[in-house]
Protein backbone atom coordinates (compact mmCIF):
# COMPACT_ATOMS: atom_id res chain seq x y z
CA UNK A 1 0.00 0.00 0.00
CA UNK A 2 1.11 3.62 -0.93
CA UNK A 3 1.55 5.80 2.06
CA UNK A 4 -0.43 8.64 -0.39
CA UNK A 5 -4.28 8.53 0.14
CA UNK A 6 -6.66 8.44 -2.66
CA UNK A 7 -9.97 9.03 -0.51
CA UNK A 8 -12.20 10.77 -3.19
CA UNK A 9 -14.87 11.85 -0.93
CA UNK A 10 -16.22 14.98 -0.88
CA UNK A 11 -18.91 16.53 0.99
CA UNK A 12 -21.12 18.82 -0.36
CA UNK A 13 -21.70 22.74 -0.47
CA UNK A 14 -25.33 22.82 1.58
CA UNK A 15 -23.17 20.56 4.21
CA UNK A 16 -20.15 22.72 4.23
CA UNK A 17 -22.04 25.60 4.75
CA UNK A 18 -23.67 24.06 7.82
CA UNK A 19 -20.39 22.99 9.21
CA UNK A 20 -18.94 26.54 9.07
CA UNK A 21 -22.11 27.82 10.82
CA UNK A 22 -21.48 25.57 13.39
CA UNK A 23 -17.86 26.21 13.88
CA UNK A 24 -18.18 29.94 14.24
CA UNK A 25 -21.13 29.79 16.75
CA UNK A 26 -19.69 30.01 20.44
CA UNK A 27 -22.45 28.25 21.89
CA UNK A 28 -21.46 24.80 19.99
CA UNK A 29 -20.35 21.90 21.65
CA UNK A 30 -16.51 20.56 21.11
CA UNK A 31 -17.82 17.24 19.79
CA UNK A 32 -19.86 19.11 17.27
CA UNK A 33 -16.90 21.35 15.91
CA UNK A 34 -15.00 18.29 16.24
CA UNK A 35 -17.36 16.84 13.89
CA UNK A 36 -17.95 19.99 11.87
CA UNK A 37 -14.24 20.28 11.28
CA UNK A 38 -13.72 16.78 9.76
CA UNK A 39 -17.00 17.30 7.15
CA UNK A 40 -14.93 20.73 6.27
CA UNK A 41 -11.45 18.36 5.38
CA UNK A 42 -13.68 16.71 3.27
CA UNK A 43 -14.55 19.99 1.19
CA UNK A 44 -12.76 20.35 -2.04
CA UNK A 45 -10.97 23.74 -2.44
CA UNK A 46 -12.70 26.55 -4.30
CA UNK A 47 -10.80 28.13 -6.71
CA UNK A 48 -9.97 32.19 -6.26
CA UNK A 49 -12.86 34.19 -8.07
CA UNK A 50 -11.79 36.81 -10.39
CA UNK A 51 -13.11 39.51 -8.28
CA UNK A 52 -9.74 39.04 -5.24
CA UNK A 53 -6.89 40.28 -5.43
CA UNK A 54 -4.08 38.64 -4.11
CA UNK A 55 -1.74 40.34 -1.77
Amino acid sequence: MSAKSTNKETTSPRVASIASKLLSNPNTPAKVKTVAASVLTQTPNRPAGKGKSKR
